[in-house]
């Protein structure tokens, strides 16, 4: 039983930058709906932003989840 390191290296690097980006859009978020709760600034950019970054995260997230189940990336990517 051999284990192909390359496509090891590849997922792993993949899942650590995708972590990475999920945990730092999700705090992004928090942060943008933390300033437009201060009344001394424009609460529009900083909601839209907010709302922007959580939706990458959930389509990250999803996109994830259509990789992982079989019948889910069967039909929708094509991938078998």
């Amino acid at each position: 039983m051999n284990i192909k390191w390359d496509a090891f290296l590849i997922v792993a690097i993949v899942t650590w930058v995708s972590s990475l980006f999920i945990v730092g859009a999700y705090s992004l978020g928090v942060r943008m709906l933390a300033v437009a709760e201060d009344e001394n600034r424009s609460t529009g950019l900083a909601k839209g932003t907010a709302y922007l970054c959580f939706t990458l995260c959930g389509v990250v997230v999803l996109f994830g989840i259509i990789l992982i189940v079989p019948a889910l990336s069967e039909n929708i990517l094509g991938i078998h």
